[in-house]
């Protein structure tokens, strides 16, 4: 009995083991079936650095290897941070427009439409540091530029005058700093940091310069969303004309009385409060004292301004687009 006892254990201990055998053949073919899947369904691709290019007019020394792995690093991020970016693209077509509007109107290089996609994604946002709106300005940098910032109006949240402000700061950065690139380093790290930066470092480009993660960065995802916004086939992305988001066709209502109630004022007007609120985000109240006396111009939707079918033009339009 004993005798059979070991034969019977020995039986069990051999059948197990070749049931690990089994399975453990059948893991490595598990495995290699599932790397040859990824080899052969799956792709990362680096994204090309193009061996030139340039930012406001002003050639970026991507000779510098520093400058070009700056520049590759953002690529990279941008690149496969696809909802963000992609998000970048669709609103560009409704926003862009007016930007790029007021830039040539202001004397601005267009490429500081880039700017303002990556201080706020063409949103109406506010950082943790308080700085708001499409282009961000800080409370006391938007008052020195001429925006109005109340308990009941905030214009750094309106499209039209914050570009307007957002360009006399540049221009006043550039006319300091001598260059758009350093503008737009110093739109970061303020014109003090930069100032400062340049001066213990002796140099007087922003390529030369050490400087906080932040600002070092800056200016190369600028970069960045100009080369995939203005190819984005280039960087994987196919968006079709008929996917972006239309320009609201509005038309303008003088507002210049005290207590207004905005409800009512949505209502009398033939729209709803938050189509007011929607398309004025610059408004923070739902009732305006205006103790001031301002006169304010509120868009509202033309007619059929809210439905979709109405304001997209070309809304079967599946062009890919080639540039933004």
């Amino acid at each position: 009995m004993k005798k059979l006892s070991i034969i019977a254990i020995i039986l069990a201990s051999l059948a197990i083991a070749g049931e690990a055998f089994i399975f453990a053949t059948r893991k490595e073919e598990s495995e290699e079936l599932h790397a040859r899947a990824i080899r052969a369904d799956y792709r990362i691709y680096a994204p090309s650095v193009p061996d030139t290019l340039s930012f406001c007019g002003e050639r970026v020394p991507l000779n510098i290897y520093y400058v070009r792995e700056g520049l590759d690093r953002e690529l990279v991020s941008n690149m496969y941070y696809q909802s963000n970016t992609l998000f970048n693209i669709k609103r560009a077509t409704r926003y862009f427009p007016t930007i790029e509007r007021i830039l040539k109107e202001e004397g601005v290089p267009a490429d500081m439409k880039y700017l303002c996609v990556i201080e706020s994604g063409l949103q109406c946002v506010t950082s943790p540091a308080g700085a708001s709106g499409y282009w961000q300005f800080m409370k006391s940098t938007g008052q020195k530029y001429g925006l109005e910032i109340s308990d009941e109006v905030d214009m750094r949240n309106h499209l039209e005058a914050s570009t307007r402000a957002a360009c006399r700061y540049l221009k006043a950065l550039r006319a300091q700093f001598g260059g758009w690139t350093e503008a737009a380093a110093a739109y970061n790290c303020g014109e003090n940091g930069l100032d400062r930066r340049l001066t213990n470092q002796q140099q007087r480009s922003y390529y030369d310069l050490y400087l906080n993660r932040e600002t070092q960065r800056y200016v190369y995802r600028i970069l960045a969303l100009k080369l995939i916004m203005q190819h984005p086939q280039d960087y994987g992305y196919h968006v079709r004309r008929c996917d972006t988001y239309p320009e609201v066709p509005t038309t303008e209502v003088m507002l210049n009385g005290k207590d207004v109630d905005l409800v009512q004022f949505a209502k009398d007007n033939g729209t709803s409060y938050k189509m007011v609120r929607t398309l004025n985000p610059w408004i923070t109240t739902d009732k305006l004292k205006n103790k001031n006396g301002n006169t304010y111009t509120v868009k509202i939707p033309t007619k059929k301004g809210t439905e979709y079918n109405t304001i997209v033009r070309g809304k079967h339009d599946t062009t890919v687009i080639e540039s933004i």
